[in-house]
């Protein structure tokens, strides 16, 4: 008997595209280099080192496209981050 593997179903309102750009994420007096993986006009999701400290709420800047815009963070696993756009 052979076991067919379900397709994953994209639950996203937006399709997002995936890149590999350098952002910073900033909050306060800090910036911390994030790699953002994929991104689409209302969230995007972030690589980071260590995130323990980073806050639910930081400005993320685009550093290629000099774009700086507001972020909630959603969810959190691993090294990544997934957010929301203010």
């Amino acid at each position: 008997m052979a076991f067919v593997k379900a397709k994953e179903i994209e639950v996203r309102r937006k399709p997002r595209q995936r890149l590999l750009e350098l952002g910073l994420i900033r909050f306060g007096e800090y910036s911390v280099a994030c790699v953002l993986r994929n991104f689409s006009e209302i969230g995007a999701a972030l690589d980071v080192g260590v995130q323990d400290f980073i806050p639910d709420q930081f400005k993320l800047i685009i550093v290629p496209k000099k774009k700086v815009i507001s972020c909630n963070a959603i969810w959190r696993k691993g090294s990544r981050i997934g957010v929301s756009f203010c």
